[in-house]
């Protein structure tokens, strides 16, 4: 890769070569989906971050971008999205590796109890942690790594894997739930940490005005990601980001869902690589519904 070109956030081409990113929630089917989709748009350093991200963590992630990415470089970096603290020491070490920050996809979440007699306070605290606070440290701390610039004249300009950028720009996307909009697809702890989570994003967009870094929310549907919580236990839901897709019988799903299945990991993040890239440059604050048309669905029209 030439890192001496200043490759503009507006290519055409939608690419991210140069572009150093964080994901967080990164051991969870959506994050490591995000990791690869970030990594099939030509990003030059993804950090993989999660509570207890290690190098074995990643084993066949790593392996497998290294097949069809090579030039992408994984770095797993063990991370609490709940401490303000370990945000500032993961975005000093990104400067200080490379010198730049582009693009932050908040992709932690948890469950939580699925009843509200279930539910105590710290449920909703630690829910309201991975949802909406995560997202408020990177709203309040990347977009100045984001404005980081070419370093002055004489000063080292050569990052590894990366390239320097001559302009401010940044996209950070939050990665929630159609429970951001309505309840009833789980516990209120879920669905009150959604809200929050879009509050944080719709807020964002006035903190962010002249800095030229986005802020926008995907708001997924039922995603099938391997979860089954049948033999929960009093943390059940807390280490799970969608409830089970088994939840649902395979002809209520068709019935429900327009498109007639839950969706995959891979598709929700498709839709982060279109907002980290030049092809969403005119979309900060929105809101981008994922779920095959559920939300659409009148239930009253559909045929028994």
């Amino acid at each position: 890769m030439d890192t001496t070109v200043d490759f503009s956030p507006y290519r055409q081409d939608g690419k991210l070569y140069g572009f150093v990113c964080v994901v967080t929630g990164a051991s969870q089917p959506v994050g490591q989906a995000m990791i690869e989709e970030l990594a099939a748009h030509g990003a030059a350093s993804i950090y993989a971050c999660d509570k207890a991200a290690t190098t074995d963590t990643y084993a066949r992630l790593t392996a497998r971008i290294a097949l069809s990415a090579p030039n992408t470089k994984i770095i797993p970096y063990p991370f609490n999205v709940a401490k303000e603290d370990e945000t500032l020491v993961l975005i000093d070490e990104v400067l200080n590796a490379f010198g730049r920050l582009d693009v932050w996809v908040c992709s932690s979440a948890l469950l939580g109890p699925a009843s509200i007699h279930e539910t105590t306070g710290d449920d909703v605290l630690r829910c309201l942690e991975a949802h909406s606070v995560a997202a408020l440290f990177a709203l309040k701390h990347a977009p100045a790594a984001m404005a980081k610039k070419r370093p002055a004249e004489g000063e080292q300009a050569a990052y590894p894997n990366a390239a320097p950028k001559t302009q401010e720009y940044g996209s950070i996307v939050v990665v929630s739930s159609v429970a951001s909009t309505y309840g009833g697809c789980w516990g209120p702890a879920y669905t009150m940490a959604a809200h929050a989570a879009l509050g944080v994003v719709r807020a964002g967009v006035a903190v962010l005005k002249g800095s030229n870094v986005r802020i926008n929310c995907i708001s997924s549907g039922q995603i099938d990601v391997g979860v089954d919580l049948g033999g929960m236990t009093d943390m059940r839901g807390m280490t799970s980001q969608f409830p089970p897709a088994s939840l649902q019988a395979k002809e209520t799903q068709e019935k429900t869902i327009g498109l007639e299945r839950p969706g995959r990991p891979q598709e929700v993040a498709r839709v982060a690589g279109f907002l980290a890239s030049s092809f969403s440059s005119y979309m900060t604050g929105a809101n981008l519904v994922v779920d095959g048309g559920a939300s659409a669905m009148n239930p009253m029209t559909i045929p028994i």
